[in-house]
């Protein structure tokens, strides 16, 4: 039996949200980014659309209780941290109609964060919806893949071709499992992500299909962005492939000593709603009205992420959307 994965502004059923829980990872940065999530949360269920906020524990259900809109559904599930795009499993359709809970082998990102409830998220949310649940032998992040819905994904070489994932793959082994397991026929290599990316370069936060054959990118405004090279390789590939190019504005250099990585590109595509994740930077307004043109059915909605961003990413990361059936 097949399966495909379908593109991001396909219609949802619901969106799950991890809600931030661990105070000895968060730190003092815990009750903004606290907020900032509930807040995403809140954008999405406003218009509509049901949100499942993921929480672990009384604790952490009291606080986003607190914040968030009373039509969000709350869920408990086991996890380290909110990354569930890369631990929670993929919505992928089968061509009997059905969906399915597909799952992958999770290393903490090449054994760098490896936490304690990350392996039990998938099934635990997978049962929570009532898929059947399927894990691969081999391990992708969610964040690493971007599809257009026409058989062509795009990926960074930098993460899925690291040896700290799956040292005994080849290219063209993963290329055979992403058609396997996503239904992906085509592939879009890029280079390198942004720079300070602990995932080592997940595409979600350097290019994004914005429909079948458009693809978002940043372009840098200013001398000092650090991913200048990386943004116009990046746009260069895409163009090569045959694909329209649009420059989104970056969020330029971002962070008091190393170069973080804040980026416009790890928006969320709801039913209704675009969100865009915004650090309090120069090109915050310019970026969501440049990202809002390419959704024009939907109200892109830019909001402060800059505390969940101390977390290692931004809304894009630690949601994951359900397709309708």
């Amino acid at each position: 039996m097949s399966q495909t994965m379908p593109p991001e502004w396909a219609e949802q059923e619901w969106i799950w949200i991890g809600f931030p829980a661990a105070a000895d990872l968060w730190e003092d940065d815990l009750a903004p980014a606290q907020a900032q999530v509930a807040a995403f949360a809140n954008a999405i269920a406003e218009s509509g659309q049901q949100v499942r906020l993921v929480v672990r524990d009384d604790e952490s259900e009291a606080a986003a209780r607190a914040l968030a809109h009373p039509a969000v559904v709350f869920e408990r599930h086991p996890y380290g941290d909110i990354w569930i795009r890369d631990t929670g499993p993929l919505i992928v359709r089968t061509d009997d109609g059905k969906r399915l809970a597909q799952g992958f082998g999770f290393n903490g990102w090449g054994e760098k964060y490896l936490l304690d409830g990350d392996q039990e998220t998938g099934a635990s949310l997978a049962e929570a919806g009532h898929f059947a649940y399927r894990k691969a032998d081999w391990v992708l992040e969610g964040g690493s893949i971007d599809p257009d819905g026409t058989g062509l994904v795009v990926t960074t070489e930098q993460c899925l071709l690291n040896r700290n994932r799956n040292p005994d793959l080849s290219r063209e082994e993963i290329a055979e499992h992403l058609a396997q397991e996503l239904g992906f026929e085509r592939i879009l290599w890029l280079g390198d992500g942004l720079l300070g990316d602990h995932t080592d370069g997940h595409v979600d936060n350097l290019a994004r299909f914005v429909a079948p054959g458009e693809i978002a990118i940043p372009v840098a405004t200013s001398d000092d962005d650090p991913n200048a090279a990386v943004y116009d390789d990046a746009a260069q590939r895409a163009a090569d492939f045959g694909l329209t190019v649009h420059r989104i504005p970056s969020a330029g250099l971002y962070g008091e000593e190393d170069a973080e990585p804040a980026s416009y590109m790890n928006f969320v595509i709801a039913n209704k709603v675009v969100v865009v994740p915004i650090y309090g930077c120069a090109n915050d307004a310019a970026a969501v009205e440049a990202i809002g043109k390419l959704f024009p059915g939907r109200k892109a909605v830019g909001l402060m992420a800059d505390a969940v961003l101390t977390g290692g990413g931004s809304f894009h990361c630690c949601s994951q959307h359900v397709p309708v059936a």
